[in-house]
């Protein structure tokens, strides 16, 4: 059986592109990339928070408060956050792209296309990507960052979030 390599855009420090290579090739040159990333929440204002499987690649046993992955060439941001979502979740509902930025993170640097979507379905997450799930507010959400192992790179992402919501909700 072959494998055919995941491909990534490589772009450079303003997100132009530069190339089309294998996953592997731009996390281990250090080559910049593009992830899309979506913050769930309900109509109630909680989040969904979910704890990554013990045998994922990445983070494995972490918690996160977004979802998330590669774009892939030619794919917008939010486009990719919505496909992700599906592959995760097993849900597909509109996402709002917010932000992106540059970021210096655990896996590299890459650009981070950050969304937002709002759940009111049941989920069927995979387990490949999701070992738990659960619903918290921005307090109980608070709290389990002081003693859960949450991803580093998610939570800059969650704190700009909150700031980002903070402006335009008031």
């Amino acid at each position: 059986m072959l494998l055919v390599p995941e491909l990534v855009e490589r772009v450079d420090e303003t997100d132009r592109v530069l190339g089309v290579v294998p996953r592997a090739e731009a996390v281990a040159r250090g080559w910049i990339t593009r992830i899309a990333t979506t913050v769930c929440r309900d109509e109630r204002d909680r989040y969904l928070v979910y704890r990554r499987p013990d045998d994922a690649p990445w983070f494995p046993g972490r918690y996160e408060v977004s979802f998330g992955g590669a774009v892939q060439p030619g794919e917008p941001y939010a486009v990719a956050a919505a496909r992700e979502l599906a592959e995760e979740l097993g849900l597909t509902v509109p996402v709002r792209y917010l932000f992106k930025y540059l970021v210096h993170g655990s896996l590299g640097t890459y650009w981070l296309g950050v969304h937002e979507a709002l759940i009111d379905a049941v989920l069927s997450p995979s387990p490949v990507e999701v070992a738990w799930h659960g619903w918290m507010t921005p307090t109980e959400l608070h709290d389990a960052v002081q003693r859960l192992p949450f991803i580093p790179d998610g939570q800059d992402a969650w704190r700009r979030y909150r700031a980002h919501v903070g402006e335009t909700r008031g």
